[in-house]
Parts: structure tokens; C-alpha cells; sequence
């Protein structure tokens, strides 16, 4: 009898190739713990590598990783291209907005040497030959302090129409009448041929504390002849003529005191027609020719410079 057999004669089972037993003889037997066999796969049906035990790892999730990546990716590429697309759209539109510039500049003169835009300033120039007044013309000053000062004081409404407003200023040492200077203003543009005539305006003189508040439509300056260029820049006076510089009608203290030839000494027409002439600039009025020999001259004329065979005038409605 060999040692397989059993005292009948039938074969014992072979406990070593029962998997499910116990390898030791007299043991009872044990349940497997893996009853269907799953961890004894062969070597061939394991994963094999880094990626392939990657894969046996996570399952589904590892296909879904690169999955995502990549459009994460693409989605990243995506916004970086809105973004250039963006920039450079706002750089052109800036571009747009930006006045071209030419390739070549030319230097910016200065303020004296440029010609005076008639928006800003509108004057008589500078005579084309040395003037003279006569011997026994009144003196004056030929240079102020450079400071102007608001001659206080009002006036009642002159005239009917829509309102101006003006203000009377001197500037400081040039040693003049100031409230004369005034009078004589107030005088000339409330009378009836000025440019008050017929209803189409009116005018009031206001004083210091209006000034102060920009409570007025412009001034009427009286200036020393040094002093022309500071507050006319750029228009070419000669220190000789008057001019209209911004809101400021400014008349030249040699021509007040002194007129010009062509008025023979008539020094108070003389007056009113450069008060009325340089206010006429500051109200918008341009610079007119006569109209032929003998016949009167428009106050627009540039009469300080010649009457050019008209008669002197000193009104817009005479």
C-alpha cells in the first residue's frame, strides 16, 4: 500500500494540490479568501509599466486626466488670443483718437512775433512812416507801471436792448484822470450813434466788486504806449495804435492824449472814435475800407492809420 492510499485502498486526496486546503497535514481545512481565483492571475494579465499600472490604478479617471488637460490647454490658448485681440484693438482705437503728427515741425515763434488771431485780437498795426504830432502836443507818459486798476464806480443802463456790461480800467502811474477817463467812456457809448443806436443794445459801466466776479461782458483799458505789447501780444502795435485783445478793448494813452494827423487836433472826436472803434473789435466787428473819396468814413476804418480820401467819423451810426 503506498503512503497515498487509504487503509481501503482508495486513493487520499492530494492535500498540497488542493489550493483550498491547509498545506499542513492535520490542519482542517480553511476558506480561501479569494474564492474565484482572482489573485491568481498569470504574470500576462497584469499591467505592465508605469502608465499601465497608472491605468489598472485609477480606472476610468486616467483617461479623463489628459482629457481635461488638454482642453484646459486649449482653452487657456484660447483666452490668451482674446486677449492679444483685445489689446490691440484698444491700441488701434487710441491710435485713432490721437490728431497725426506731422513728420516735420516747425519751431513755435513766440507770442510777439506771432500774428494776432483775430478771434483773440484785432489792431490798427504800426504806421508805415514816423508820425508826428505837432510841437505843441500834450505830454504823457511813455511807460506805465505795467498794472492796470478797475475804475470804481457804475452807471445807470444806456440806451435799451440787450445788455453789455464793461468795465473801465487805468493802468497804474501814468498819471491821468481816471474817472475822467471813465466819463468820457460812459459818454461815448451811451450816446445815440453809437452802437447802442436804434434799441439794438445797451450798455452799463460796473465797477470794482463786478470786476472781481467776472460779472461783465469786457473792459475798455487805458495803456501807456511801453505797455501796448503786454496787453496786446503779438498784435504789432509799434506802441502808435490801440488795439482788441480778448475781452479787453485797449486804447493807447499817446493816441488819447495826442490823436493823429489826419484829426488836425481834434482831439475829443479823435476819442470817441477809437473808444467806439476798438468796443466795435470786442463786439465782433471786423475792420472796413472807404468807400470812395469825400465820403464818410466808416468807424471800422482803420482811421488811426489814414482816412485813405474819406472824412473822419467817430460813430457806427452818425
Amino acid at each position: 500500500m503506498t503512503p497515498r492510499e487509504s487503509l481501503t485502498g482508495v486513493p487520499r486526496p492530494d492535500r498540497a494540490a488542493d489550493p483550498r486546503g491547509s498545506s499542513r497535514p492535520g490542519q482542517p481545512l480553511v476558506a480561501s479568501r479569494d474564492p474565484v481565483g482572482r489573485g491568481r492571475q498569470g504574470a500576462h494579465d497584469l499591467p505592465t509599466g508605469r502608465v499601465r499600472r497608472f491605468v489598472h490604478r485609477y480606472g476610468w479617471r486616467a483617461y479623463a486626466i489628459p482629457v481635461l488637460t488638454a482642453a484646459t490647454l486649449v482653452a487657456l490658448v484660447d483666452v490668451a488670443a482674446t486677449n492679444a485681440q483685445d489689446t490691440a484693438g484698444r491700441a488701434d482705437t487710441a491710435a485713432a483718437a490721437q490728431p497725426a503728427v506731422p513728420s516735420t515741425t516747425a519751431p513755435v515763434p513766440t507770442a510777439l512775433a506771432t500774428t494776432a488771431d483775430p478771434q483773440v485780437a484785432e489792431g490798427e498795426g504800426r504806421p508805415t512812416a514816423e508820425v508826428t504830432v505837432g510841437p505843441s502836443a500834450p505830454t504823457f507818459v511813455e511807460q506805465g507801471a505795467g498794472t492796470v486798476t478797475v475804475v470804481d464806480g457804475t452807471s445807470p443802463v444806456l440806451g435799451s436792448g440787450p445788455l453789455e456790461r464793461f468795465v473801465v480800467e487805468v493802468e497804474d502811474g501814468v498819471g491821468v484822470d481816471d474817472a475822467g477817463f471813465a466819463d468820457a467812456v460812459v459818454a461815448t457809448l451811451g450816446d445815440a450813434r453809437s452802437w447802442g443806436s436804434g434799441g439794438q443794445m445797451s450798455f452799463q459801466r460796473v465797477g470794482a466788486a463786478e470786476a472781481a466776479a467776472g460779472s461783465y461782458d469786457f473792459r475798455v483799458s487805458l495803456v501807456s504806449p511801453a505797455s501796448m505789447e503786454t496787453y496786446c501780444p503779438g498784435v504789432g502795435t509799434g506802441g502808435y495804435t490801440s488795439c482788441r485783445y480778448g475781452e479787453r478793448a485797449v486804447i493807447n494813452l499817446a493816441r488819447w492824449e495826442t490823436a493823429v494827423p489826419d484829426y488836425a487836433g481834434d482831439i475829443a472826436t479823435y476819442r470817441q472814435y477809437v473808444v467806439n472803434h476798438e468796443v466795435g473789435h470786442a463786439l465782433g466787428h471786423g475792420h472796413e475800407q472807404c468807400s470812395g473819396p469825400g465820403r464818410v468814413a466808416p468807424v471800422m476804418e482803420q482811421q488811426t492809420l489814414g482816412l485813405q480820401g474819406c472824412t473822419k467819423n467817430a460813430w457806427p451810426y452818425p
